[in-house]
């Protein structure tokens, strides 16, 4: 298979920059002692006393960067691998792996505002555009499980998006506006009066998009205020609202480079989602004494999703013929409640208490089920279409979880932590297809309840200032997504409710550290670790399984950065990292989507006072095609996505209360994707059979933009 990528000169000597700074004798840690977080025990710590791995991205890295929107941030600066299926300038459909999950990354990655959780409730993706990107004051990402302190899903890692905190005045609104008709603003008013502060953030985003039927448009606000009372006592409501219209031009037929890659898919001229959340988070901190902290948080969000088809890709796939244009519907709810108590121990440590409930619900007409009604409708079985002749399907959630959290000093520079979460979910499903001509399972009700177990253990080392090393070892897991208890019924092609799965585990083991000497700064850890009845995609059966096979994912991460002089910082990473199946018929077989290394670096150079210029390179290796291993196809003999390189580079100019700045993405114009497929497809000429698919990414993009902060 060909490789369609291109590098400038800038791009290899961005790449030769991984090489150069991890080649250093000298390795370390951003200024832990300074650095406060609070993703690692979901109360404020300093990051040398985490044992875990944590990066941090500032504010101002964000700003320094060619970053327009967080899936961006979390790429270039976090060097985490981001897939989208529709791409895009906007990158509303971005899905975050950490750790090698593949197809079911979404799942197994926790996606936290201010340490409450935004990853939908069903499959979808996270709506990023939900957070305002200037509303930002960090971003902090955990790899690693941490279902003890969050629970389900945060199996390969925690990304925590800090907008609490900052108290200082900041008045501005920016422009940006580039290739394919893209046009961003943002917004944000923050102040503080006595000792409330109040922060309005708004972003429009609007995009023609560079392949057909790919434009996308998204609006969001965000309203918080926060009371302070003193010292640490403080109270925050904070309201918020994403809209989002995306055109869906689905896959081009074909492996990576063939085709037409800014063509749609034959059948998908026309299609779009549109998605609506809204809701509140809120949440608090009390001093009950010098030893003793009360925290509450908690956020109810309704969500709303629209799908609209020109035509059914499963009927129009196995070549039975044309349904015409469908649509369906998804309407949702989640409310969430976290009280927690923090105690110190006079020096000898702290103890964490939480309990955590959360209720949710999903359901719609042509819900999950949506070809039972477009093949009733063929057939003639519907007199008087109506959407309350349509399939309904919905389903619902309780989740309810205690916790506890113990941190020791054994001795000088050594702690010990351990922590265990128990969940407890009830979950009901209903289906009410209108035949089981059509469905054989329509009209069924499903009641489970599964309970899952969540532990940690680790020791901390700090045996210098600023240099420090920790072994850990925990227990994750995630349950069941609400879509994921409908499949396909293999006989008629339609979904059909498959049934309510229990919930995966994964067993996880850790060395990592962080390190300083002088301006050079590296942080990393090697992992490993099994995973059991892993919830996925059965091609044989059409339903979603739990797994009964092991599958290991293992691997090692590296981050270094370095202010080699006053004007120029050089930075640099990389994961190494290899998913496969441990036992049965598929041993050694790879998980698809599930590259084996990724490199990232970093450059930014300051000119004078005024100008400024830098870039980023991520390179991703080779990866398997998303097909499920099964007896019908030879797996390993399948071909291979090809590996990619990106670059971005950027000119800065600031002047008092301007800053303009000039963006060039892809700037090697590499033609790629980060997803696709091997199935049984049928193309516009009405042939079919098994065949590769794949979801182009944007070509080479300028922008312009001008920022202006008021006094």
């Amino acid at each position: 298979m060909k490789h369609f990528f291109q590098k400038s000169k800038l791009t290899k000597l961005l790449l030769g920059g991984v090489f150069a700074v991890s080649s250093l004798n000298s390795y370390s840690q951003s200024s832990s002692q300074q650095t406060v977080v609070v993703t690692g025990s979901r109360f404020e710590e300093n990051l040398n006393e985490v044992p875990a791995n944590v990066t941090v991205i500032t504010r101002d890295e964000i700003a320094n960067s060619t970053s327009q929107n967080i899936p961006d941030v979390l790429s270039q600066i976090g060097g985490l691998n981001v897939r989208s299926t529709n791409g895009g300038q906007l990158n509303l459909d971005a899905t975050v792996d950490m750790g090698g999950y593949g197809a079911t990354a979404s799942s197994n990655t926790l996606v936290l505002v201010d340490g409450q959780r935004i990853n939908p409730i069903d499959s979808g993706n996270v709506n990023w555009e939900s957070v305002p990107i200037d509303s930002i004051e960090r971003i902090e990402i955990l790899r690693g499980g941490a279902s003890v302190q969050y629970g389900n899903g945060a199996v390969g890692g925690v990304i925590n998006i800090i907008t609490n905190g900052n108290r200082a005045k900041l008045n501005q609104a920016s422009i940006s506006y580039g290739s394919f008709g893209t046009t961003i603003g943002n917004a944000i008013v923050r102040d503080s009066v006595d000792k409330t502060t109040y922060q309005v953030t708004a972003n429009t985003s609007n995009s023609n998009g560079w392949r057909q039927n790919s434009a996308a448009n998204a609006y969001s606000f965000d309203g918080k205020i926060t009371q302070s009372f003193g010292g640490i006592d403080k109270i925050y409501t904070d309201l918020f609202y994403a809209y989002t219209n995306a055109q869906n031009p689905g896959g081009v037929v074909g492996e990576v480079g063939s085709g037409n890659p800014q063509a749609p898919k034959f059948n998908n001229v026309g299609a779009n989602t549109t998605v609506s959340n809204s809701g509140i988070r809120f949440g608090g901190t009390k001093e009950l004494s010098s030893q003793n902290i009360a925290e509450l948080d908690g956020y109810y969000s309704n969500k709303s999703t629209f799908f609209y088809t020109p035509y059914y890709d499963s009927t129009a796939a196995i070549g039975v013929g044309n349904y015409g244009a469908g649509n369906s519907n998804l309407n949702g709810w989640t409310m969430n409640l976290s009280p927690r108590f923090k105690s110190t121990f006079n020096g000898f440590g702290s103890g964490i208490l939480g309990y955590e409930f959360n209720q949710s619900s999903q359901g719609g007409y042509n819900a999950y089920s949506p070809n039972t009604y477009a093949a009733m409708l063929a057939a003639n079985k519907i007199k008087n279409p109506s959407s309350t002749e349509q399939g309904t399907q919905s389903a619902s959630q309780l989740n309810q979880s205690i916790y506890g959290i113990l941190k020791l000093v054994l001795v000088e520079s050594v702690d010990f932590s351990g922590g265990f979460r128990h969940q407890t979910q009830s979950a009901t499903a209903y289906d009410n297809s209108l035949t089981t001509a059509y469905n054989s399972n329509a009209g069924k009700n499903a009641s489970k309840t599964f309970s899952a177990n969540a532990g940690d253990v680790a020791l901390n080392y700090n045996y210098q200032k600023n240099q420090r090393i920790y072994i850990k070892w925990n227990q994750s897991y995630r349950f069941p997504n609400i879509d994921e208890y409908w499949g396909w019924d293999q006989a008629t092609y339609n979904r059909a409710f498959s049934g309510i799965l229990k919930p995966q585990t994964t067993q996880a083991y850790e060395i990592g550290g962080d390190w300083l000497i002088g301006n050079l700064k590296l942080h990393g850890a090697a992992f490993s670790s099994v995973t059991q009845n892993e919830i996925r995609y059965d091609v044989d059966s059409g339903n979603n399984i739990n797994s009964d096979y092991y599958i290991n994912r293992r691997g090692i991460n590296l981050d270094a950065s370095s202010s080699l002089t006053n004007r120029l910082t050089l930075a640099a990473g990389g994961q190494f990292q290899n998913s496969v199946y441990a036992n049965g018929p598929y041993a050694g077989y790879a998980v698809a989507l599930a590259p084996n290394l990724l490199l990232n670096a970093r450059a930014n150079y300051a000119v004078d006072s005024n100008w400024s210029l830098g870039g980023v390179v991520n390179f991703v290796s080779s990866q398997r095609y998303d097909t499920g291993v099964s007896a019908w196809t030879d797996y390993n003999s399948l071909s291979q996505m090809p590996a990619y390189t990106t670059g971005d580079v950027f000119v800065n100019y600031a002047e008092k209360q301007w800053d303009v700045k000039f963006i060039v993405k892809n700037v090697g114009n590499a033609h790629y994707a980060t997803t696709g497929g091997y199935a049984f497809i049928t193309n516009a000429s009405g042939a079919s059979g098994y065949n590769y698919y794949y979801y182009p990414s944007d070509g080479r993009s300028v922008f312009l933009t001008a920022k202006y902060s008021f006094n």
